[in-house]
C-alpha cells in the first residue's frame, strides 16, 4: 500500500488494506494520510487487545469529523440588479417630478415606462433581456420607476401588478399599457414595432391620467403581487 501515515508514537503499527480507523482525541493536529490526491485526517486508536498494538483502520468520512469551511467572500462594488442600466437611454425614476419632467423632454420619442419591484421575481428574470433591448433601440428611452418609491404615482397610474410597462409619445400621450413576464416578452417587442414610426406631434405630453404632483401625495400599499 503506497499510502504514508505519520505517527509520533514509538508503537508499530498494523495496516489493514481498507485503512483507516480513528479516534481523533490521541493525534496532534496535522497528522494525515494522502490519497488518491486527498487528504484525510488520521486518528489514533490504541487498543489493549492484540498485543496492544495500536491499529488504524477505515472509516466513512461521515463518520469520522464534521468540518466547517467558512469562506469570506469579498464585498464587491457590483450594482444591485435593478441598479444596472443599458445606457444614456435608459433612466431611473426616483420622484413624480423626475417622471413628469422625463415625458416632457422626451418630445416625440417613444418613451417605455417600466413599473418594477426589488423584491419582485418576474421583474429580476426579465430585466436583463429589457436592457439587451434597450441597447438594440437607442432612439426609445426607457423609464424604470421602483413601486416602492414612488406608491403613490404608481397609484394615480393604475399600477396593480408587477413588473408593468407604459408606452408614451409625446402629445400623443400614452399609447399602450399591460402587464408583462419573461415568458411573455414578445408583447414589448410587438408594442415596439407598433409604436416605433417616428410620429410628429405638438404640444405638451397627455394621456397621464390626473397625474399631478399634488395628486400623488398619500401613500399606497404594495401591489397584489408579480407576474
Amino acid at each position: 500500500m503506497a499510502d504514508v501515515a505519520r505517527l509520533i508514537s514509538s508503537h508499530s503499527l498494523r495496516f489493514s488494506s481498507s485503512l483507516i480507523t480513528v479516534n481523533v482525541n490521541s493525534l496532534p493536529p496535522n497528522n494525515y494520510y494522502y490519497s488518491d490526491k486527498k487528504i484525510y485526517p488520521l486518528i489514533y486508536s490504541s487498543s489493549s487487545s492484540a498485543a496492544s498494538v495500536p491499529r488504524f483502520s477505515s472509516m466513512p468520512r461521515k463518520q469520522l469529523l464534521s468540518f466547517k469551511v467558512h469562506a469570506t467572500v469579498a464585498e464587491t462594488d457590483q450594482p444591485k440588479w435593478w441598479e444596472r442600466n443599458a445606457g444614456p437611454n435608459m433612466i431611473d425614476i426616483h420622484s413624480t417630478q423626475e417622471f413628469l419632467s422625463a415625458l416632457s423632454q422626451a418630445g416625440d420619442r417613444l418613451v417605455i415606462v417600466e413599473f418594477y419591484g426589488t423584491w419582485c421575481a418576474s421583474c429580476r428574470a426579465l430585466f436583463p433581456k429589457l436592457c439587451r433591448t434597450a441597447e438594440e433601440h437607442p432612439e426609445i428611452l426607457f423609464l424604470k420607476v421602483n413601486f416602492d418609491e414612488n406608491k403613490p404615482m404608481c397609484k394615480s397610474l393604475n399600477v396593480k401588478v408587477l413588473p408593468y410597462f407604459h408606452f408614451y409619445r409625446g402629445a400623443h400621450g400614452q399609447l399602450e399599457s399591460f402587464s408583462c413576464s419573461l415568458a411573455k416578452f414578445q408583447k414589448i417587442k410587438d408594442a415596439i414595432a407598433l409604436h416605433s414610426t417616428t410620429q410628429s406631434s405638438s404640444g405638451p405630453p397627455k394621456g397621464i391620467g390626473e397625474l399631478t404632483l399634488e395628486s400623488v401625495s398619500a401613500p399606497t400599499e404594495k401591489p397584489a403581487g408579480s407576474i
